[in-house]
């Protein structure tokens, strides 16, 4: 029963989202009167509940002893089988809910975002049916990494996820930066999937068969589980942002803001974190990788968090935040706690989709995504002010709310890790984790305070807009993610994933402390809290007209431009690879085409020779055929005469 559930759980929305595609579109009348539109909306409405219903039987329903699995052989090359099938445990069930909730609350939300604001436009009706077929193809690749079996059919979603992710960042490709951010996340991450892929096919051809069960339980050779986890964790550092290809993701913030929650909070970004949990036991048995990884985690998490510091765009502030917040899930990882890292991705996944959304409807409100040109917004949207507080307070780790939590359980195993040796990888490791967890907690604090500070609080700083809080389209769905985002950790708190995220076939001692408890060290995070906060609002009461970014002096242009990183690639990157792409396109047209043209050519000139030689030769051999048939005429009348 459950096996039917798992397998239907992907397949609903996966086919939804191709017929959606693949059908013929209504007739341009009825896209005029949103007749199409309203009845795509139901569809997809109805498809993501249906799959948001199932993720919640399975969830309710399964055991959490082991994993249960169900497969059947697809197609066999010479005993390398692919298989299709599902493999669930308590982990992919809690995230199948969170997939699921997060991809209903963004379709409704986008039922009235894609009729105001920067997207209104008249052709939007005609627009909606594959933007909405493309979401439902996302969160049915997204599920399909969740339970896929088998490594191939685990590719085959994340693949698919790359496909959406680019067809929707450039829904609007009439808008300023869309198809360029949508081509970037595109080629960036699919330099990570290369190597994820490479990863998969040394794992199958090594294991002998692509089975994610088959490949858990093989006795893999040192050197070969090294270099296929690392050759993994080029495609999670594509597809969850890690140093150095964390760069797509700021950018893809050019897309509609629904698209931006569900990146962000539930799919692209989750996929990374959630692959190497799903495949933990092969990383703890070649402790490099985990050791690379917890150095990429530290650099991400304090990399994105000081970019966040000097942005102007919201959502760019948002983006570069969640590239942070995904440095504490691979740094959790690296520390030996795959419980806590999926326990901080269905927190943030609440509380990142709440702020996206509720930024949404600030941009709507007042037609900008620069928080220069907002203020004094708490009093005209005070629903969306609140739902923000909330947001930001969890991102942040204030406590009660649900960041606090899982920040917790993270920054603890860091602190077991670096002090007892409990981790993985070496102790230095945990210390690294540990040290900019702890510094990101004030970094977090401060940057959630200045956004609250700038957009919200002061005087309008376009004071000829009368903004409000959105329509119940709009509103409704940050209400009710608003509620997770501040009650999810206390779930965790008395017990309730404690089972469902355990481990037991990850032999870490201790690795799972601090998941659903207070670590000893908390009041250190708190102090780090507080200072943060502090900092950015004393700054702030100073002069409130004031951006509380410019104390950061002559490093806000460092910050604001991510330390050049963008820079650094387009030049060491992009640059030589254009010039290699302009040298080997000269030598197509010079060398090859020119070899093929030149004989063209050659034999064309040798053709038109002949040709003329054979003309010219014609009005001779019609002059000699004349002469000689007057000669005969000649000889015969001659002949009659003389007769």
């Amino acid at each position: 029963m459950t096996g039917l559930l798992g397998a239907l759980l992907p397949a609903v929305p996966l086919v939804a989202g191709l017929l959606g595609l693949l059908l013929p579109p209504a007739p341009r009348r009825d896209s005029a009167t949103g007749g199409d539109r309203a009845r795509s909306a139901a569809v997809t409405l109805g498809v993501t509940g249906a799959a948001g219903a199932l993720a919640l039987a399975v969830a309710l329903l399964f055991t959490v002893d082991g994993a249960t699995e169900t497969s059947t052989t697809w197609v066999d090359f010479g005993g390398l089988a692919v298989t299709l099938g599902v493999r669930l445990d308590g982990a992919a069930a809690l995230v199948a809910v969170a997939v699921t909730a997060v991809a209903l609350a963004v379709q409704v939300y986008s039922i009235g975002y894609l009729r105001r604001g920067p997207h209104d436009d008249v052709d939007v009706d005609h627009r909606y049916p594959p933007y909405a077929a493309q979401i439902s193809l996302f969160t049915g690749a997204m599920l399909l990494v969740v339970v896929a079996g088998d490594l191939i059919m685990l590719l085959v979603g994340w693949e698919v996820m790359g496909l959406c992710s680019y067809l929707l960042i450039a829904h609007d490709r009439r808008l300023a930066g869309a198809p360029a951010a949508a081509m970037k996340a595109f080629l960036v991450t699919r330099v990570g999937d290369v190597g994820f892929l490479l990863g998969i096919a040394l794992l199958g051809v090594s294991t002998g068969s692509f089975r994610i069960a088959d490949v858990l339980a093989h006795d893999h050779s040192g050197a070969t589980l090294t270099a296929a986890g690392l050759l993994l964790l080029a495609g999670v550092a594509g597809k969850s942002a890690q140093f150095p290809l964390h760069t797509w993701l700021p950018d893809a913030m050019a897309g509609p803001t629904p698209i931006s929650a569900l990146i962000h909070a539930a799919t692209m970004v989750a996929a990374g974190v959630y692959a190497v949990a799903r495949l933990y036991p092969l990383f703890t048995a070649a402790p490099v990788t985990l050791t690379v990884l917890g150095v990429l985690g530290a650099i991400t998490l304090l990399l994105g968090a000081l970019a966040a510091t000097a942005q102007d765009d919201i959502k760019r502030v948002l983006a570069w935040s969640t590239v942070s917040q995904l440095g504490y899930m691979t740094g959790a990882l690296a520390v030996g706690s795959p419980s806590a890292a999926l326990f901080y991705l269905l927190t943030h996944a609440a509380f990142k989709a709440l702020l996206f959304l509720a930024a949404g409807a600030v941009i709507h409100a007042v037609g900008t995504t620069l928080m220069s040109e907002m203020g004094g917004l708490r009093r005209s949207m005070p629903v969306t002010f609140w739902c923000t507080v909330v947001g930001l307070g969890a991102l942040a780790g204030v406590p009660p709310l649900a960041g606090f939590w899982s920040k917790d359980g993270v920054l603890t195993v860091a602190e077991s890790a670096a002090l007892e040796g409990t981790g993985p990888a070496p102790s230095w490791v945990g210390w690294i984790v540990w040290i900019a967890g702890l510094v990101g907690v004030a970094v977090t604090a401060w940057y959630a305070g200045r956004l609250l500070l700038r957009a919200f609080f002061g005087a309008p700083r376009l004071p000829l807009l009368q903004p409000h809080d959105p329509p119940a389209v709009l509103r409704w769905p940050v209400l009710l993610l608003a509620v997770p985002a501040a009650l999810l950790g206390l779930a965790g708190f008395v017990g309730v994933f404690a089972d469902r995220l355990r481990f037991p076939t990850v032999p870490v001692a201790g690795s799972e402390d601090g998941l659903v408890h207070l670590g000893p060290g908390v009041l250190l995070p708190l102090a780090f809290l507080l200072f943060g906060a502090a900092l950015v609002t004393l700054g702030w009461r100073r002069d409130p007209a004031a951006d509380p970014a410019a104390a950061l002096g002559p490093l806000r242009p460092v910050f604001a431009r991510a330390f050049r990183l963008d820079d650094v690639q387009r030049t060491l990157v992009v640059r030589p690879v254009r010039a290699l792409a302009r040298a080997a396109r000269t030598g197509d047209e010079v060398v090859v085409d020119g070899a093929v043209e030149g004989s063209g050519r050659a034999a064309s000139g040798l053709g038109a020779g002949l040709a003329a030689l054979h003309r010219a030769a014609l009005p001779r051999a019609a002059a000699g055929v004349l002469a000689g048939a007057l000669l005969i005429g000649l000889a015969a009348a001659l002949v009659g005469v003389n007769r």
